[in-house]
């Protein structure tokens, strides 16, 4: 499934849910995440869409870094399987940042993201 259709799906399902899904752009700051979705119970999450097999750049894990040194959920979705389970999550209220990939949730607390700064 292309990340673009992904995308859709998602919107679809975060707005049934009574949230925002929100183009994310940054001037200056490459490698940001995606989009941002805004719940009705006060909830913000930053979240990068990749495909089930796409990979985050050093940039991108620079910029997801940042965002979670100042306590903010950020979300990484692989794939459909992985919008699936970010958005069953989202509806349960989970509150912590992580990767949605086939094989299941692994919260950053327990998989960090690899890689030094951007260069």
């Amino acid at each position: 499934m292309k990340e673009s259709e992904i995308e859709s799906w998602l919107k679809s399902r975060i707005e049934g849910l009574g949230g925002l899904w929100l183009k994310f752009v940054s001037p200056g700051n490459d490698g940001v995440p995606d989009r941002v979705a805004i719940f009705p119970d006060g909830r913000t999450v930053f979240v990068e869409l990749k495909t089930a097999m796409g990979r985050l750049s050093r940039v991108q894990r620079y910029q997801i870094r940042r965002l979670r040194e100042r306590h903010q959920q950020v979300c990484v979705v692989y794939g459909k399987r992985g919008a699936v389970d970010f958005i069953r999550d989202m509806a349960d209220y989970v509150t912590s940042s992580g990767e949605y990939r086939d094989e299941g949730y692994a919260p950053y607390e327990e998989y960090e993201l690899e890689g030094g700064d951007a260069e």
